[in-house]
């Protein structure tokens, strides 16, 4: 019993004849069998035994093993290629990063000295932080906010501590947002 070999043309032809009026070739689920055990009975099984195939199958590593010995040679070159990466690294200088940051100062009413409330917010000085231009933006009902730019050193300054600051001036300002906020 069995198809033949399945590798050569009349083995395919055995298979294709045999599934013409067959939507499966049948056998017990679960239970595994040599291939040469399906077919029809008249044909002789000349597939050979199916444990040869699983065997030659572990042969074949796809991936490279982990089990094999790295040379010296090549492990002195890994080293070498590494501590050569290390010292052009530590050659680098360090890329301070920097962000631009478009601030709204809002205040409370119409009547907030806005000249005042823009030379409160200027007097905050920190390292890492360059205020830039500034503009009174309406809002509505006669009251403005001022739209001011500052570009600050991220690891030095953030957005937090401008709120903090910025909003201790109560007499002033109201609240405070961010507008925008870019990397540099």
């Amino acid at each position: 019993m069995g198809f033949g070999d399945l590798k050569s043309p009349a083995g395919l032809q055995l298979l294709n004849d045999y599934l013409a009026d067959k939507s499966y070739i049948e056998g017990l689920p679960g239970v595994k069998k040599s291939l040469g055990k399906y077919g029809p009975a008249t044909v002789e099984d000349t597939t050979g035994s199916g444990t040869a195939d699983a065997k030659d199958d572990d042969d074949i590593d796809l991936f490279g093993s982990d089990e094999e010995e790295e040379s010296e040679e090549a492990k002195r070159l890994r080293e070498e290629r590494l501590a050569q990466y290390e010292s052009k690294k530590a050659k680098k200088p360090a890329v301070v990063a920097k962000s631009s940051i478009l601030l709204d100062v809002k205040p409370w009413d119409d009547e907030t000295d806005m000249a005042k409330l823009e030379e409160c917010v200027r007097s905050i000085q920190a390292d890492g932080l360059v205020w830039g231009s500034s503009k009174l933006v309406p809002v509505g009902y006669g009251i403005k906010k001022l739209q001011i730019q500052c570009v600050v050193e991220d690891d030095k300054v953030g957005t937090d501590m401008l709120e903090e600051q910025i909003t201790a001036f109560e007499d002033y300002v109201q609240s405070m947002d961010v507008a925008a906020f870019n990397k540099i």
